[in-house]
């Protein structure tokens, strides 16, 4: 009988432990496959679309945008502003130019005859080795800030919450198309440290 019950116990234990410590699902934009890795949530879009006007803060320290409408909380997003070196620089703007199809006159990379990235960091007076060519950085979506060639636009941001561009605001990929239909020229944007 005593062994029965250890049995039984031991069963009962064996089977809390599978339950506790077996395989978890981690949920990923909507799937259930435990085999995908879980990601940063890039942005946040709420915008109820209703009165009053955009305006976007940008925390430098934290490397992300804050947006309202009115007064309201519309979204927020993370950024990648300028790495050290070509850092993105603080005050109050107004968005003075909206061009969807924008390239760099200012960066860019070379590339092998395959396509084959040879120099990530280029510009347009970097020496282009026989073989290779110059290829200006696409700033899709872009909104400029500055005279002097700040703006926010669609970008790679490889680690959120880390700065790794030229001085520009580079916004998720997804949101910068959203953005830019909901904003006009003349929208305010503070940069804070």
């Amino acid at each position: 009988m005593i062994t029965s019950q250890l049995s039984r116990i031991a069963t009962t234990t064996a089977g809390l432990t599978l339950v506790a410590c077996g395989p978890v699902n981690i949920i990923n934009k909507g799937s259930l496959d435990g085999a995908q890795k879980a990601e940063h949530v890039l942005y946040q879009w709420y915008d109820d679309r209703g009165p009053g006007e955009v305006k976007i803060r940008i925390v430098l320290s934290e490397q992300r945008a804050f947006y309202t409408r009115g007064g309201r909380d519309i979204g927020w997003s993370y950024v990648a502003t300028g790495k050290e070196g070509h850092g993105t620089p603080g005050g109050t703007y107004r968005i003075t130019e909206k061009i969807v199809d924008k390239y760099s006159n200012r960066y860019g990379w070379l590339e092998d005859e395959w396509g084959n990235v040879t120099n990530g960091d280029a510009t347009p007076g970097t020496r282009v080795p026989e073989g290779e060519r110059y290829v200006p950085a696409p700033m899709p979506y872009w909104m400029r800030l500055t005279s002097y060639g700040i703006g926010m636009h669609a970008g790679v941001i490889p680690k959120p919450g880390e700065a790794a561009s030229h001085g520009c605001i580079r916004l998720p990929k997804e949101l910068a198309p959203v953005l830019f239909d909901s904003i006009r020229v003349g929208t305010p944007v503070t940069i804070i440290h």
